[in-house]
């Protein structure tokens, strides 16, 4: 049975590998955060620079596209800041430079508590193969979190020429797990999570479809009918102080 989280972080760092990542694997969590007074900042490690179809396209016109519509996406969820690293979309590794970049956004920001993708998800049942970059930025992410970032010696460059300490956050939410072990209630939040989704009309085809899918997925089937609750997943380490 999981848990039915209300507790609330005081600082949270979210990280995924582009632009939507954020709105759709957890945005209703983090619009709830932010609603409640919950300071949240996105880091996004690519910018979606090969999200498009359309034969006219370049990769810097996309990057142009994808930033600005993040931007406003992470403004109506309520995010305080979003940071893009500009990787390649598509070709992300969690190798000691992208795990550099974490570090010093956790020892800049100093969550209490970070947020990521599931590093061990390949697939979702028979019709979905999840995207390398998730898998990337989840490995990358939880050797941020711990022991690097934790650990003064590493990337002592940190200290030495920008200022940053080492920090420890020491809870991890990890969205889209292959299993969870928490369930968020954000009935009062997931319709800021589709207005956000909105705001990627370069990646969304059909917005009322998507709405439907969104309410759909987090339905919570244990609830009354007539009071449908909604809920999103996740599998959440507390690591020790």
């Amino acid at each position: 049975m999981e848990e039915m989280t209300e507790s609330k972080p005081r600082r949270v760092l979210g990280v995924f590998a582009h632009p939507d990542d954020a709105m759709f694997f957890c945005g209703a969590t983090l619009a709830l955060w932010a609603m409640d007074g919950v300071e949240v900042t996105i880091v996004v490690a690519t910018s979606g620079d090969k999200g498009s179809p359309e034969l006219e396209m370049t990769s810097e016109t996309l990057v142009e596209i994808r930033e600005a519509e993040e931007t406003a996406a992470a403004k109506v969820l309520g995010a305080k800041e979003v940071v893009f690293l500009r990787y390649k979309d598509g070709e992300l590794y969690p190798t000691l430079e992208l795990r550099r970049d974490i570090v010093r956004m956790i020892r800049m920001k100093q969550p209490d508590t970070v947020v990521t993708l599931d590093p061990t998800v390949f697939w979702r049942g028979t019709r979905s193969i999840n995207h390398p970059d998730h898998r990337a930025i989840g490995e990358a992410t939880l050797a941020a979190v711990f022991p690097t970032a934790r650990d003064r010696l590493n990337f002592p460059e940190h200290e030495r020429d920008e200022g940053l300490f080492a920090h420890k956050a020491l809870t991890v939410y990890i969205a889209g797990p292959a299993e969870s072990t928490h369930a968020v209630d954000v009935t009062r939040s997931i319709d800021t999570q589709i207005l956000s989704l909105r705001e990627h009309k370069s990646q969304i085809n059909d917005m009322e479809a998507m709405a439907k899918r969104i309410k759909e997925r987090a339905l919570d089937p244990r609830a009354p009918e007539e009071y449908p609750r909604y809920v999103e997943h996740f599998r959440v380490i507390q690591l020790q102080g």
